[in-house]
């Protein structure tokens, strides 16, 4: 099996509205739409080559959250998390504070050529934001 890209992901969220604001007019995602014969809340999001499905958690028999991660392993980005590849971590990181989204960890070196950086979702959803050093 060879695995070419990730198509998407989908995460639980407690209010749609309120993550609908955030992955749309936050991050600046276009909302596309569902299935017709889907009857659960959520909505759904298109990035380049990914979706995000959102999901909504009291219509779901899914978990809401991520449970046992210790926080400073989280801070650094040792839990579960979705990745988006951004070409300016300190431009990224300078829009979500002007949105007032806090930054909750980095920016830090991984060690492989990257910085990155993280925040969580209204939902406590987990993201890490990358750019490649030039």
């Amino acid at each position: 099996m060879q695995l070419r890209k990730m198509d998407h992901t989908a995460l639980i969220v407690q209010d749609v509205e309120r993550s609908r604001r955030f992955y749309g007019e936050a991050l600046g995602l276009q909302e596309v739409p569902r299935p017709r014969n889907f009857t659960f809340g959520g909505a759904w999001f298109q990035g380049p080559d990914f979706q995000i499905h959102l999901i909504l958690a009291r219509e779901t028999s899914a978990p809401a959250g991520f449970a046992g991660a210790d926080e400073k392993d989280v801070r650094i980005g040792r839990a579960h998390h979705i990745a988006f590849e951004v070409d300016d971590v300190e431009q990224a990181m300078t829009d979500l504070r002007a949105r007032g989204i806090e930054i909750a960890g980095g920016p830090q070196q991984r060690g492989d050529g990257v910085t990155q950086f993280y925040v969580f979702d209204p939902d406590g959803n987990f993201l890490e934001f990358f750019a490649w050093d030039r």
